[in-house]
């Protein structure tokens, strides 16, 4: 008879095992992760390339000073890149290239210098005072680099 119990008891407890495991389990939902960062709108630049530029010669660029600002003019806020800096000639012209950000959320700035080798002009330092409106970018923060050193970063909630 204790045979016959235990039997029993040990088909009870294999009913149980089999009906947990026809219980659905939990399942995690997998969280959102950071997308790439897409530009909502584009930086107001009036240093940027132009087509004209192609038949110049790249020239460099003295860099004293760069910082970022909030621009608060704008809805959202927009950030302002300031470059303090001096050309070699007279005659250079400058160019500021912004990049779009790429996926490590790092805005890629280029400043240079352009001169046609044609035109004889004087070696004096022509000093300037630039500001790039930057574009307006997808929630993240983001580090803005010129010419490979960093600037510093910013932060957007769009």
């Amino acid at each position: 008879m204790n045979t016959k119990k235990i039997m029993k008891q040990s088909l009870y407890v294999f009913l149980v095992l089999i009906l947990c495991a026809c219980i659905p389990q939990a399942t995690l939902t997998p969280t959102s992760t950071v997308g790439v960062p897409v530009v909502i709108k584009s930086s107001d630049n009036p240093y940027e390339s132009k087509p004209e530029d192609a038949n110049l010669k790249i020239a460099g660029v003295e860099l004293t000073s760069m910082d970022l600002a909030e621009h608060t003019g704008d809805t959202p806020v927009r950030v302002v890149l300031r470059i303090l800096g001096s050309l070699p000639r007279t005659c250079n012209a400058l160019r500021i290239d912004v990049a779009e950000p790429n996926a490590q959320y790092q805005i890629i700035v280029k400043v240079y210098s352009l001169v046609d080798p044609k035109v004889s002009c004087d070696n004096v330092f022509q000093q300037f005072d630039a500001s790039v409106l930057l574009g307006v970018y997808s929630a993240g923060r983001y580090t803005v680099w010129v010419n490979d050193s960093l600037v510093g970063d910013f932060v957007t909630y769009n």
